[in-house]
C-alpha cells in the first residue's frame, strides 16, 4: 500500500520506519543532529516548501511533509 504524504508524493507503507511531529521531535538535540546529518548527506526530500509539520523516516531517506502526524496516521490506518 502507498501513503500520500502531501503534494504529489506517495511512499510505500513498507518503507516507513516512523512518522514524527516536527514541533515535538526537534526539541531533542539527537533528533536535530539526525536531521542535520541527513540533510548533509542529501537524504532529505521536501514534499513542498510549505511550513513543515512532520517528517517521515524511510529506508530511502527522510521526507518532510506539510501534513500533521494525525492526518498521516489516519491515512496509514485506512490502508
Amino acid at each position: 500500500m502507498y501513503l500520500h504524504i502531501g503534494g504529489d508524493t506517495m511512499i510505500s507503507s513498507e518503507e516507513i520506519i516512523g512518522i514524527f511531529d516536527m514541533d515535538t521531535s526537534t526539541v531533542n538535540k539527537a533528533t536535530r543532529d539526525y536531521l542535520a546529518k541527513a540533510e548533509k548527506e542529501k537524504r532529505v526530500i521536501y514534499v513542498n516548501f510549505d511550513l513543515p509539520k512532520s517528517f517521515i523516516v524511510t529506508d530511502g531517506g527522510v521526507y518532510v511533509s506539510p501534513l500533521n502526524t494525525s492526518t498521516l496516521n489516519k491515512r496509514a490506518s485506512f490502508n
